[in-house]
Order: C-alpha cells, then structure tokens, then sequence
C-alpha cells in the first residue's frame, strides 16, 4: 500500500507515451499539460500524486479516499494519456468509467471534457432520464470515453449500441456507494463484457468486503492507495450538534439561516424524499431561496438545480443522501443534516460535502428523536470527543 507520503518511481512509464511536461512529479504531455493550466490546477493533491503515475505505467489499483480530494484528475489524467488523438468506431469506447447517479456521472464527464479539450478525447456521459436517442447520437459521433451509471451502460449493452470489446481501461468510481445503491450484479456483467487485458481500477471511500472482493475478483495485482483511514472523516470540517425537539427543527434550521454571511450555501439532508418537499416548502414560504433534489424529480429539473447551486444563485438545497452521492460543489458552507444519518458511514458521506480539497466548512447534526443517541454515540466515539461538540439553541430554549 502507497501511504501519503511516500513518492512513486515514474521510470517505468510506457515507452509510447512522451511526457513533455510536469504536473508537480507527475509528467504530463503539452496537450494535458495545456488542459491542467487552463483548469487552474497548479499543484497536484496527495491522491493525484499517488495514483496517476501507477495508472500511467499501467497498473491496476485501489484508491481509497473521500470524495473531494481529486480523484476524478487522478484517474482522468491517465485516461487521457493513454487515448489522447485516437479514433475509435461508433458506440467502442475505449474508456469506461461507472458511477452511482446521474449527477456524478455529468460531473465527471464534465471534468474529463475539460481535461481532454487540447487532446482530441470526447467523453460522454450516459445515464437514465435523458432521452436515449441524444446518447445515440453521440456515440455515433465517437466517443473515446463512456462515463455512465450501471443501468444506462447495460441498457446500452442490451441494444448492443455499446460494444465494450475494445474498452482498455475501466474506472470503478464511488464503489462502495454503487454495491450500497444494488448495482453489484450489472458492475460484474459490465466488467465480464471488457476485454480481460483492461486496465481497471476501484475508488471508494470505504472498504467493505464486497469491494475487496471485487478487488480480488477483477483486478489484477492492484496498487493500493490510501489518503485517510476509513471512514475518517474530514479534519477541517467543524462538527457541532444541537439538541431539538423533532417538532422544533424547523424554527431552529430558520434560526441557522438567518445570517447569510455566515451560512452563505446550505446542504440540508433528509431521509426521505416527502420530507425533502416538505422542508422546501416551509423555507419557501418563509421566504428562503430553497429547492430539492431527489429521484422523483425529471433529471433535467435536477440539473438546473445543481447548476444553480454549484454556481452560487441557490442557497440553500435539501437533498436525499442518494441524491447528493458524489456530488462536488465546492462552496458549500455547511452541511446539515435534518435527519439523523442510518449508519456512520453515512454520516461522513454527508459531511464530506463541505470542506472541499482543502477548504472549512460546518456540519450541524439535530438529536431529535430517543433513538438518535444511539447514532450520535457511535460518532462520538468514531471523531473523538474534540472534534465535535454540543451548542444549546438559546432562542428556543432560553438562555
């Protein structure tokens, strides 16, 4: 296992592929290089500066890592080395990267887009709840990379408007969330469909069994590489919790909101998503700029919605935890979370939405409910009693 600190040998790059350029150790070509620059990325983040030159000399590997510490450039950057300039036929990529929701999946095309814009590389993302003849017509066009939710790409593979055949590498991206989501079965059809020579390699936050067996069972020999324990959660995230009566949450959340300056974007977490439009509508009437996003909602209103809020114009947006899976807005102030999270990886997924690749961010937790204590208790015990604390809501009940 590579730990943080500790630095790659870069001698034994492919011999065809010519590096021209340096992203902090890593070499990169001018085209990617170029990419980087205009993307305003100086220096690489740990998980980057471990991962990428293992994917550039081939390897397969596991990363583990929170989501927001730059693991879309760490895999992307490699990807785009090692396809940079070519062609493929319509509907045979030749890069295939697997997310749990729709949301990620546009994120991380997005990111590969933009790191592949001087190199030649289309990326596409395919996912449920866009028309599929707009992901026909782009695989036409000939799409290097596919960046596609588990059941869209199967669905492909079904109308045989996908052919996996010449796929060279696979990126397993979020693992342990899709096996949560219940896309074990399609990944392993999806991976039994590529070619055995692929490269692969698995990110996840944490490592339950299931993802060690897919790592045993689908890659060859893996690299593996950590930045954190497991389920650790993020060091400059200051975590606070209040103690409300279930039917005072939501004059207690008003109070929270109440200073923009201090609160200036706003992830709010609910269990389910009745109780996400509920909470948007008694912040709407209270006059908040709030929306929702969960899975009965079109993918189109999901987006704008998303949009607005990773580009400042919403902010406040309530979410269920599926929702919000990988999402990466790295403005978010605080994360709060409404419900009481089921289990503590949970619990870090949430909160790891704020304190993005290096940035403070807040996370208030409301102990509602009796059966809340058990849960706070196990996260008491997982961050340590100084690393998060109790605050009394004076407005409500008294000073």
């Amino acid at each position: 296992m590579v730990g943080a600190n500790q630095q790659v040998e870069l001698a034994d790059v492919t011999s065809d592929w010519k590096p021209t350029g340096m992203f902090g150790d890593i070499p990169v070509s001018e085209p990617v290089e170029r990419a980087l620059s205009a993307m305003g990325y100086v220096d690489p983040s740990p998980i980057q500066t471990m991962v990428a030159p293992h994917l550039l000399q081939g390897r397969d590997l596991v990363g583990q890592a929170q989501t927001g510490t730059g693991k879309t450039a760490a895999f992307g950057i490699p990807i785009i080395e090692s396809i940079k300039g070519e062609t493929t036929r319509p509907g045979s990529p030749l890069a295939v990267v697997l997310c749990p929701t729709r949301e990620l999946a546009v994120q991380v095309a997005g990111e590969l887009t933009k790191l592949g814009a001087y190199a030649g590389v289309k990326p596409l993302a395919v996912y449920g709840g866009q028309a599929m003849s707009v992901q026909l017509d782009a695989l036409q066009a000939g799409a290097q990379i596919v960046v596609a939710t588990p059941g869209r790409l199967m669905d492909h593979m079904e109308r045989r408007t996908i052919d996996l055949q010449e796929v060279r590498i696979v990126i397993l991206d979020e693992a342990d969330q899709m096996l949560d989501i219940g896309f074990a079965d399609d990944i392993e059809r999806i991976l039994r469909r590529t070619p055995k020579t692929r490269q692969t390699a698995l990110f996840s936050a944490t490592m339950p069994g299931p993802i060690k067996y897919l790592s045993r069972r689908y890659l060859n020999n893996p690299e593996w590489c950590r930045v954190g324990e497991e389920s650790q959660t993020v060091d400059l995230v200051d975590q606070i919790y209040f103690e409300v009566a279930s039917q005072d949450r939501q004059p207690a959340l008003r109070e929270l909101l109440k200073d923009p300056d201090d609160m200036t974007q706003a992830l709010i977490f609910r269990r389910t998503k009745i109780g996400v439009d509920k909470l948007v509508w008694y912040l709407q009437r209270e006059g908040y700029d709030a929306e929702a996003i969960h899975g009965d909602m079109t993918q189109a209103h999901r987006e704008r919605t998303i949009t607005r809020f990773r580009e400042k114009n919403l902010r406040v947006l309530i979410a269920t935890n599926v929702a919000a899976r990988g999402l990466d807005i790295p403005a978010v102030s605080h994360v709060v979370n409404y419900d009481m999270p089921d289990n503590l990886e949970e619990y870090v997924h949430r909160i790891g939405r704020t304190a993005r690749m290096g940035r403070e961010g807040t996370a208030y937790l409301f102990v509602s409910d009796i059966n809340d204590f058990d849960m706070l208790e196990t996260i008491r015990n997982h961050v340590g009693e100084d690393h998060i604390s109790k605050r009394r809501l004076d407005f409500l009940y008294g000073g």
